[in-house]
């Protein structure tokens, strides 16, 4: 998959769905934001990301620092702005090399992890767009399974997420798209290992099926199983505390 290219569509698409939407519109899924504050939470987040790598930073960067954080008042311009982020991460890393080793919330990592990170970033919000304004929300299998690996790995491994997976209990994940092949299942495990996953097909303490899209949004807690429509096999309440303890 393309990152640099998915990051700048996604991006775009993003912009379009706002553009000309009441910037104070509700966005349920994110608490008490609003639609305004979502699109500067994404813009802002990619220029903050750009300034870490092109700083080649080995500390975090406070939001509030920034430059040109704030997206100007008038709804193109602010696009424009959205986009332009999108790019000046991209180009930040080509400037610095993609292994360049730089901050990231999950200790030093290649500059190049910022992409994916950022696309990804881009791809749940804009479901958060599209709920608040009641559209449909559409993503390639491709980029919403990557997005639900994203995701799992992170959550494995974010210190600052507590996932709760009692020793033995484990987690399954199965898209309903045959197209991906392996790629489209994944095993959540808490074993004598620690707490890992893998696209493997294996029982589980509990699984849940249906199209990648909608486990995506499942998992990252934008739509509930059942409002998703997904199969749901075994123990609901390790499902439960999973998504209890892994906010997006």
């Amino acid at each position: 998959m393309d990152f640099r290219a998915a990051l700048l569509e996604q991006t775009r698409a993003f912009g379009d769905q706002i553009r000309s939407a009441d910037p104070a519109t509700p966005v349920p899924t994110c608490g008490d934001w609003t639609l305004r504050q979502l699109f500067r939470h994404v813009g802002r987040g990619n220029r903050w990301a750009a300034q870490i790598i092109s700083d080649r930073r080995s500390q975090p960067l406070d939001p509030h620092d920034v430059r040109d954080g704030k997206p100007p008042d008038d709804a193109d311009a602010a696009v424009d702005w959205l986009n332009a982020g999108a790019q000046m991460v991209i180009d930040a890393v080509e400037r610095v090399g993609p292994e360049t080793r730089v901050w990231t919330f999950l200790g030093p990592k290649p500059a190049g992890w910022w992409i994916r990170r950022r696309l990804h970033e881009a791809t749940v919000h804009r479901a958060d767009a599209a709920l608040a304004l009641g559209e449909q929300f559409e993503l390639s299998p491709e980029l919403a399974g990557d997005a639900l690996s994203e995701w799992i790995e992170r959550a494995c491994v974010d210190r600052r997420l507590s996932p709760v997976l009692a020793r033995g209990e484990s987690i399954h994940l199965h898209a309903s798209e045959e197209k991906l092949g392996p790629t489209g299942e994944w095993t959540i495990v808490h074993d004598g290992e620690g707490l890992w996953w893998s696209h493997s097909h294996s029982k589980a303490s509990v699984a849940l099926r249906g199209p990648v899209t909608d486990l995506l949004l499942a998992t990252v807690r934008r739509r509930t199983a059942a409002e998703a429509g997904l199969e749901v096999f075994g123990d609901t309440a390790v499902w439960e505390a999973w998504l209890d303890s892994t906010p997006y």
